[in-house]
């Protein structure tokens, strides 16, 4: 991510501004210009020029930024020490505010060595986790390789898509759909 440390709170807003944006139309249109993502920052392309010296410094900034928030919510979760249900749920939010913020899919972001690297080692701290929580009992554990985690990541990429739910509400609802199915009962 671009430093923001030292610079003036509008500078670091500005960075963080058009980094949002850039992933909201990055996502929509892999080739969207930087003039582009300037207009939908609401800064003029000056500012993002000198914030990023060409088009690849800015999605390499946008991957990294998003990196960093899932970082972040995977710490906050306490995914190998916290009750996996609360874990769950912590995890569950986080992410719907992050894919709000940074809507880039994580395929996306393995365009160069350390975005991939740093998005697998993401998916593997989850996958550890979701072994705990079969382990557990939580989850069952005789489920297809990568059936756990491919219902989570979709069942929270859905719900970060409900704008009308409040990521606690929207978690509640993934949490309860990942621990009980979709059955009425």
């Amino acid at each position: 991510m671009v430093r923001t440390a030292g610079r003036r709170a509008d500078a670091a807003r500005n960075i963080a501004t058009v980094l949002e944006a850039g992933a909201r139309l990055l996502t929509d249109d892999p080739g969207a210009s930087m003039s582009a993502i300037a207009a939908a920052a609401g800064v003029d392309r000056g500012t993002v020029y000198r914030h990023f010296e060409n088009r690849d410094a800015l999605v390499c900034a946008v991957h990294r930024a998003a990196l960093d928030a899932l970082d972040d919510v995977l710490d906050r979760a306490r995914l190998e020490h916290a009750p996996v249900a609360v874990a769950l749920h912590r995890l569950a939010e986080d992410l719907i505010r992050v894919i709000r913020r940074y809507p880039i899919s994580p395929e996306r972001m393995c365009g160069n060595p350390e975005t991939g690297n740093r998005a697998n080692a993401q998916q593997d701290r989850v996958a550890r986790f979701l072994r705990r929580a079969a382990d557990e009992g939580l989850i069952r554990s005789d489920l297809p390789d990568g059936l756990a985690m491919a219902l989570l990541r979709r069942t929270v990429e859905v719900l970060a898509g409900q704008s009308e739910l409040d990521p606690a509400a929207a978690a509640d609802v993934a949490v309860h759909t990942l621990l009980h199915g979709i059955s009425a009962s």
